[in-house]
């Protein structure tokens, strides 16, 4: 019982409790001021957490076909909405515990609490467990309502020095529709594009190695891209460049100065001679050729054999065999010898008559009629679907890879299903009528407005190129011609670039952009002040694949030796100096039979007719050009041209009978050597300059004389006088000079 004196009354009571009152209001506004944050949002914050977890990649959750144990996520949040659908609704509703957000499978997997095959992606002491959480008890909902959209990703910097063996720390930076920008750094994706030069961690820290040259980090936030590239210099003196000719030389040698790696010399003339005559028509240079190059003092001798060289046959034969594969030109059956002749000869016709690159490229996209009137109409007989169509397209003459697009949003690119098949649109109104040739259909366009089907989202698209609005086309219009006419167009951002990047390759074994058929954003040239300079040049010069062929192999820096020094060894991507690459199986076949003084014969063409003018892939049954990796004409990537060696090659030129018979022919080489009055001497100088276009060395010739002089010894045992050499002693020197690198390898 209270009494009256410990008793406390009601006014006192009362104004204590409205005290607690207000100390607990006060207490809780206090907490609820320092926890106040907006709303989690699915799109800006949840999808960024499993992206960065590495749920929504290909080996997961995005896997094509049902995901993982059947939760299926879009590839890298590309698509949100069905992301929430997956996870809110999908399994009635099981990956969520609203109640208990703890306990919700989506969080007890993602920790392993429950036991994940995937291992632990979000420790529960993890910033993006407690997103998630937290969403879940705001009710899990799509949109807050009000959330901005983001607009662009930048990353700081840009650019910059790294030098070897250094870090730099990366910050990502996110926009978004309201202005507002968020540091993203710790929530992004990064990846190298070159792991042997640099490796970046998940937190954006870029790790520079020991090579110097140039190195993209890819920064990936919610479908937006961003780059940074590091210029990592070797840093030793560059005193001594070659005198420039052209900008060609301006560019490279800038960034050799730039990054401080000295260029070797300029090679030889020999070398330079068997060089540009491999690179431009395919084939070793004659004797003849040779005697007069080096008997030559003008002083622009070299810039005259790249001339001569570009106005021979051979010309048009090499780089036809460059563009026949790449433009599947396939034999499928024996009826397509008209079609697989017709358009060989189309392409190599065009390029001896030097005609305009956006000419022949417009003709082939808009071919109508029949093969014997129209030859580029056959490559329409192989690419039949509208689909391979566009992404051929893409890749051979935009260098933009679409395949992924088909499905998806591309990981690496802007590149959606929209575009996709609003750029299949182009090739809707393709129509066929049999002919009376076998095998032989008559292509013409179909009157009717283009359209091609979104199969995702089942919408009509009409023709757009790439992100570009091309307008209206009328129902009569053929829409490949307005395709042909944006493609070559001066402002076009890819089609000159791809074209240039390529060339490039062919002559500098590595592309200024590497592939060179995956040009984008995240994969910036090495060198991209020369890129922008070959692409205008090229524009500017009215598409002219020769003038371009000229200022690159004219320059100095196509010249410089393939001899390293003492800095330059680790070089692999500034052309500080030559690379050497091992020859084409086509062009190493003729330089066989013509150092052997052999044919090779081949079915349905003329006597004598070279490797590299070989029509289609169904004279790829030669042992010889299947060892070799000669293409067989099913892709648009020159990486179907195998280049790298191989066990089977060595042993095909060391002990094959293809090889053998070539030796020992009676009317080749060695067999006329053998019966000639010429000294030993004259012959060894004769097989240097058909196999290396030099004359030998004295130490070589020593070698050589020895062994072809060497007496050969009677029963008993004693020399016999006056031993002529043999054709076997020619044959085995041949085949010597034959496995040496100097012979397999463009150097």
């Amino acid at each position: 019982m209270i009494t009256l004196k410990n008793a406390i009354s009601p006014r006192l009571f009362f104004l204590n409790i409205l005290y607690s009152l207000a100390l607990i209001l006060a207490s809780s506004t206090v907490t609820m001021g320092a926890e106040t944050k907006s709303p989690v949002s699915f799109v800006n914050d949840v999808v960024p957490v499993l992206t960065k977890a590495g749920c929504n990649m290909g080996v997961c959750h995005a896997k094509a076909g049902g995901g993982q144990n059947g939760f299926q996520l879009s590839l890298l949040g590309f698509e949100p909405l069905e992301d929430f659908e997956s996870i809110v609704k999908e399994g009635h509703g099981r990956r969520l515990f609203p109640a208990v957000p703890s306990k919700s499978l989506l969080l007890t997997k993602a920790s392993n609490v429950t036991p994940h095959g995937g291992g632990t992606k979000l420790p529960r002491d993890s910033e993006g467990y407690a997103i998630l959480r937290r969403w879940i008890e705001e009710g899990a909902k799509f949109s807050t309502g009000n959330e901005p959209t983001l607009v662009s990703v930048s990353v700081q910097p840009e650019s910059g020095l790294v030098n070897m063996d250094g870090e730099q720390q990366l910050k990502a930076l996110a926009k978004y529709s309201d202005g507002s920008v968020r540091d993203v750094t710790h929530r992004a994706l990064y990846e190298s594009n070159l792991t042997s030069m640099a490796e970046v961690s998940e937190e954006g820290v870029v790790k520079v190695h020991d090579i110097p040259g140039k190195v993209a980090i890819m920064v990936r936030y919610q479908g937006k891209v961003a780059v940074f590239t590091a210029a990592v210099p070797l840093g030793a003196p560059v005193t001594k460049v070659p005198e420039a000719k052209n900008f060609v030389d301006e560019h490279v040698f800038a960034n050799l100065k730039q990054l401080g790696i000295p260029p070797s010399d300029v090679c030889d003339d020999a070398t330079f001679l068997r060089r540009v005559t491999l690179d431009i028509c395919g084939r070793f240079p004659t004797q003849k050729e040779v005697a007069a190059f080096m008997a030559s003092t003008d002083a622009n001798k070299r810039d005259q054999a790249v001339e001569a060289l570009l106005r021979s046959p051979n010309y048009a034969d090499y780089f036809a065999s460059k563009w026949a594969p790449l433009l599947k030109n396939r034999r499928d059956a024996a009826s397509d010898i008209t079609s697989n002749f017709a358009f060989h000869a189309w392409i190599r016709d065009g390029l001896l008559a030097n005609v305009p690159y956006d000419q022949l490229v417009r003709e082939l996209l808009g071919a109508t009629g029949t093969v014997v009137g129209n030859p580029p109409v056959a490559w329409y007989k192989r690419v039949k679907d509208p689909k391979e169509q566009l992404e051929d397209i893409a890749q051979l003459f935009l260098g933009v890879r679409m395949q992924c697009a088909q499905c998806h949003h591309h990981p690496f690119e802007r590149w959606s299903q929209d575009d996709y098949y609003s750029f299949a649109a182009f090739f809707s109104q393709i129509g066929r009528k049999p002919t009376g040739t076998r095998g032989e259909d008559l292509i013409f366009h179909k009157r009717g407005v283009a359209k091609a089907k979104n199969v995702k989202s089942g919408e009509m698209l009409t023709p757009v190129a790439l992100g570009d609005d091309i307008g209206e086309i009328s129902p009569d219009e053929d829409p490949r011609l307005r395709l042909g006419a944006w493609m070559s167009s001066k402002d076009n951002p890819f089609f000159a670039k791809a074209l240039v990047n390529r060339y490039w390759k062919h002559f500098f074994k590595r592309a200024l952009i590497e592939p060179e058929d995956d040009i984008r954003d995240t994969n910036p040239p090495t060198n991209p002040q020369l890129l922008a300079a070959l692409e205008d040049h090229f524009v500017k010069s009215g598409f002219d694949l020769k003038t371009l062929v000229k200022v690159i192999t004219q320059s100095r820096a196509y010249q410089l030796s393939s001899k390293p020094n003492e800095y330059n060894l680790i070089d692999r991507q500034n052309y500080s100096r030559f690379y050497p690459r091992r020859l084409q199986a086509e062009v190493l076949l003729d330089a066989i039979d013509d150092l052997t003084g052999s044919t090779t014969t081949f079915a349905n063409l003329p006597p004598g007719t070279r490797a590299i003018a070989l029509p289609d892939n169904s004279y790829n049954k030669s042992a010889f050009l299947k060892v070799f990796g000669r293409p067989n004409s099913a892709s648009v990537c020159e990486c179907e041209r195998i280049q790298s060696s191989s066990l089977a090659q060595s042993l095909h030129l060391i002990n094959s009978y293809e090889i053998k018979r070539k030796l020992s022919t009676s009317t080749g080489r060695a067999a006329l050597m053998a019966k000639s009055d010429k000294k030993p001497e004259e012959n060894v100088t004769e097989l240097y300059l058909a196999a290396f276009a030099r004359k030998p060395r004295p130490e070589e010739m020593q070698t050589a004389i020895k062994y072809l002089t060497e007496p050969l010894m009677d029963t008993n045992g004693k020399p016999i006088k006056n031993k002529k050499v043999s054709n076997k002693d020619y044959q085995d020197l041949i085949w010597a000079l034959m496995n040496t690198k100097e012979f397999l390898f463009t150097h």
